[in-house]
Parts: structure tokens; sequence; C-alpha cells
């Protein structure tokens, strides 16, 4: 256990709180895992703080627990997984470091939200390819180590994007840079030659951002990271499609990015789309629900400083002719939501409460990744899970996303629900269990898995865990880096 009196000599002392009210904030999430209350919260302010940081619980064998977005969290990864835990909040790390036009990258601290970067790269004419809605306290780096989906598949080259580089202190308190980063020499050498740091692959021919891209915290801490943007469109026409049939969408959605011509591109059900965009709770909800189609699929056409008219007017004439065919219509509205609104709503982060708490006060995200043959049966599978937990259907939230240029599909089901009900809490988490297993066996790829459902998912793969106990050891040998989460 590391004293109260180290900490301060490292980041001072109102930078180390062991406040009762505080530590309980930090023991529990929105997520099912148990609630254990870390021994204290300390903050850092630089790399330096959080290396000795680092270097100090190994000396004393104190498992940390590193967080960089604001509450509320979701999935069980900031809980304590051992007990005498250090939450290491990163928040006052909130630099953004640089913003580069030309080559279209941003370096970040862990603490910058989606609120503090998007204005910084919109300033340079860039944009980011970012999650939907984000909640505005979600940090950029934790959304990229998470692996969330962007909204922009079209930009996406690599389940990875868009994170670039990354520096990392690992369980051992070894300072480490990934890709481009790792040299030859410092960063601010390569600065002063005109090296940015954007290609993520190496040291070595190595993808070693890999490592740290779904670890959970598991295997070092991330003081900065830089990430790809793109450039922010002169024009941009938007359209909505609505449709009964699923397939429908699935099949236009494919083509659209095919044939790279949309920048935004997703699909929502009615329940997701009626809770991000009803104004008045509860009563506007269910009018605007009954209003929208099923399915509502959402794309962006977009021009650039050269000829941004004539290429819009190229991509809506081809945009017809592909409607068309596929018995579709374009519109520029769901309902009573135009899609100029839905366009600039889903450029920023979430308002404020976020979308996902708006309906019920609390939701559960069942996702996985998937291919698009077998998604329509696996949401006639989740419907019929939530019919025999007697989770009405109606209120099942449905989000499909696809992702690294239209390959697969990122598949979401939000389980929307009231925290201070027992039994519909109990509810959901039995649904959210049996919906892992039932849809793990039709195929559903659970690529980032959280709480209690990683261990099922990893323990099918046994050759997999042996390796990452490998790297964990390498990296971190005394177990310090989050214990409990993973396969650890």
């Amino acid at each position: 256990m590391i004293k109260k009196e180290k900490l301060v000599g490292i980041v001072g002392a109102s930078n180390v709180s062991v406040e009762q009210s505080t530590l309980d904030a930090y023991s529990i999430d929105m997520s099912f895992v148990n609630q254990i209350r870390p021994d204290c919260v300390v903050k850092p302010a630089n790399a330096e703080q959080v290396q000795k940081i680092v270097k100090l619980a190994n000396e004393t064998s104190t498992p940390l627990v590193p967080v960089s977005s604001g509450p509320p969290h979701f999935r069980g990864d900031t809980v304590p997984g051992a007990g005498g835990a250090v939450v290491v909040d990163l928040r006052r790390m909130n630099k953004v470091i640089f913003v580069d036009r030309p080559r279209r990258v941003a370096m970040v601290e862990p603490g910058v939200t989606f609120g503090d970067l998007i204005p910084a790269v919109r300033k340079e004419g860039l944009r980011l390819n970012m999650p939907l809605l984000p909640r505005k306290t979600k940090s950029v780096i934790g959304s990229m180590l998470e692996r969330e989906p962007v909204t922009m598949p079209k930009y996406q080259w690599d389940i990875s994007d868009p994170l670039a580089c990354t520096e990392v202190f690992f369980g051992t308190g070894d300072e480490f840079r990934t890709g481009q980063a790792a040299g030859p020499g410092t960063v601010k050498e390569q600065w002063k030659v005109g090296g940015l740091q954007k290609a993520p692959y190496g040291p070595g021919t190595a993808s070693w951002h890999r490592l740290i891209q779904g670890a959970q915290g598991t295997m070092g801490i991330v003081t900065w990271a830089s990430l790809r943007c793109e450039i922010h469109p002169s024009l941009e026409e938007p359209f909505v499609v609505g449709s009964a049939k699923l397939e429908e969408l699935l099949d236009l959605s494919s083509w659209l990015i095919r044939l790279r011509m949309v920048n935004e591109c997703f699909i929502l059900n009615n329940t997701n789309l009626a809770s991000i965009f009803a104004k008045n709770w509860p009563s506007d909800y269910q009018k605007l629900k009954d209003t929208l189609p099923a399915w509502t699929l959402f794309f962006s056409l977009a021009g650039y400083e050269c000829l941004p008219e004539e290429r819009v007017a190229a991509y809506e004439k081809d945009l017809i002719e592909i409607t068309q065919r596929l018995g579709l219509e374009a519109e520029k509205a769901a309902g009573p939501i135009s899609a100029n609104e839905i366009l600039k709503t889903v450029q920023q982060p979430s308002g404020e409460p976020y979308w996902k708490l708006r309906y019920k006060g609390a939701c559960q995200d069942v996702f996985y990744l998937t291919i698009h043959d077998k998604l329509e049966g696996q949401i006639d599978t989740m419907t019929a899970l939530a019919k025999n937990v007697g989770y009405a259907t109606s209120d099942l939230g449905m989000y499909i996303q696809p992702v690294v240029q239209g390959t697969g599909y990122h598949c979401e089901f939000n389980l929307f629900y009231d925290p201070e009900n027992l039994n519909e809490r109990n509810r959901i988490q039995v649904l959210s269990t049996q919906a892992t297993k039932n849809l793990m066996a039709i195929g559903a790829f659970f690529s980032r898995p959280y709480g209690e459902s990683a261990g099922m998912i990893l323990n099918r793969d046994a050759a997999t865990v042996a390796v990452f106990n490998k790297l964990k050891n390498i990296v971190d040998p005394n177990n310090i880096m989050n214990p409990g989460k993973v396969c650890f």
C-alpha cells in the first residue's frame, strides 16, 4: 500500500484525496461489476509524475486504476478490481499539444475531451472522425483506446483508426513510444526536422499500439496520443432514408460506402432516434417515436475546397440512380427531424443529460462486430431474448455502424432501464449476460469485452489468453495495472 505522504510528495496535497465521498464515487459506475472502494485518488499533472506513481506502486505492490474520462462511467473498467487500489485520475493532463492541418493530425493529453478538441481542430479547418454522440466528459484518448466505432467508415482504414502514436508508461514504469513517435530521436527532435507522429506502425514491423488498445489500463498508462483528423468540408448535404426493412438500408449503405460517396453513415432504430432528439421528456418521446420509421439510415455528402458544388451535385445524381434501383428514396427529414439537424447534432458531443440516460435514467449496452449476412439473424435473437425475460422490445435501442470502409458492422443494443427499480435492473443484468452468450454462438465477435462478460468471452480461446498473460508478465510483471480486468 502506498502511503498518502508519498503521493503528496509527487503531485501535491491538493491532488491526493482520501475523502469517503470521493472514494465512493470511484467505487461504482453504471455497470454491474462489484463495488470496490479505492484507497485514494491521485491526480498527476504530467508524464514525469505518472512515471513516479507507477514506480512507487511497483515498490509497494499497489494496484493502479487509470481514469481519463469524467463521470458517468458505464463499463466497469474504471472500478477497482482489487482492494487497496489507487485511482490515477488523468484529467489534469488536458493539453491539446498541437493540431497540424497540412498533415491532418493532432496530439492530445488524456484529459482532453471531445468538447475540448472539436473546436480546437475546427479552428484549423479540420474535423474528428468521432463516435456517435460521445458524452461531453469523454476523453478522446479513452475513446480511441477503447476502439469505439466512428461515424465516418470511409476514413477508417483499420479497426484501430483514428489512433496514431502514443506515449505509454508500462506497468514496469518504463517509457515507451509507439508508431512513428518511437524514433529516431525524441518527439521534440522529430518536430524540429518536420516529423509529426501520424503513422501508428512500429517500432519495427509490429503494431505496438494494439497492445494497449482494448487493454482497459491493464498494460500501462498513456500520457499522450496523436490521432488522424480529416479536412472540414466546404459544403455538406445530409440525407435520411427510412424503411421498415433493415436489409434495404444495409444494401444502400453498402453501395454508398463502397463507392466512397458519403462521410457520416449509420443506422438507428426509432427508439434511439427518438431518445436523441426528443425535446421535452417524457411527453415528446412517444409522440416523436410514433412519427419515425422503424429504421433510419443517415448519411452526408460533402464537397471540399475544389469545386464543392459540382462534387456534391455529381454525388446526388449517383445517389438518385442507386436509390431508384433499390426502390428507396433519400429525403431531407425523418418525421419532424431534419437531416441538417441530425448532421449538426452528431458532429458534437451529446447534450446534457447524456442521450443514453434520458429515457429511463440508465443504460446497459451489448455491442459486438459482425458481418452483413449474420446481422438480421442476430437482431432476431436479441429481440426473442428480450421477450423471454419480459423486457419490452419497443424499449430496445439499436445502432448499426458500418466500420472499416463498410467491410463489417458494429452492432449495438441499448437496454434502457430504471436504476431505482431493482427488478428491472436484475432483468437487464440477466438479459445482457444471456445475449452475450447466445449472440456469440451465432457469430457475434465481442472484440471489446468488459465486466463479467469478459471471462465468458475470452475463455473460449485459451491460446489468446495465454498470449495476453505472457505480454502482461513482460510489461507489468508485478500485476499493478488494473488487476481483475480483461482476463487478468
